[in-house]
């Protein structure tokens, strides 16, 4: 059982190296390392400290984008909607114009046929005029063959004019 108790020579030297580590470790690599431990809480709190910032400010940034989205949806809906009213008008000028010039060609074209009309009843008397002269000559003509009825119708023209 001697070597399971130890000296009492052997416990004061190990208490006199343990309390000379200590003080030296105390002097010399205490204090680093406290400051090295402190250092390294700072970093790690800071690290989670700019993690929330981080995440506070990508939730700001999504809620933004979120509105920007609504925005843009409502711009598209806006133009969206100033294009196709602008479409139905530029359909509903073409279609008045449409109408209009439609109208104008059959008022161009009545126009055309009543003069077209009113050239062929002109020309129609003009050859009736022109068949009754030759109907008229060529009757004149038979019956003013010999001299006694043309005598004759002369005497009974001169007496008609002088009752006019």
């Amino acid at each position: 059982m001697d070597l399971l108790t130890p000296d009492l020579g052997l416990l004061f030297w190990q208490v006199v190296v343990f309390l000379g580590l200590f003080l030296i470790l105390r002097a010399f690599a205490w204090k680093p390392i406290t400051e090295s431990l402190s250092e390294r809480e700072n970093n790690i709190q800071s690290a989670l400290d700019l993690a929330e910032k981080t995440r506070l400010d990508m939730t700001a940034l999504k809620a933004d984008n979120e509105k920007l989205l609504v925005q843009a949806r409502i711009e598209r809906e806006a133009i969206l909607r100033g294009a196709k009213e602008a479409a139905d008008k530029m359909v509903a000028d073409s279609r008045d114009k449409a109408a209009a010039e439609g109208q104008r060609i059959l008022e161009q074209a009545r126009e055309s046929m009543q003069n077209e009309r009113q050239a062929l009843v002109a020309q129609m008397k003009k050859e009736v005029v022109i068949l009754s002269l030759d109907i008229a000559e060529k009757v004149l003509r038979k019956e003013l063959s010999d001299k006694s009825t043309q005598e004759k119708l002369v005497t009974d023209l001169v007496s008609n004019s002088r009752l006019n």
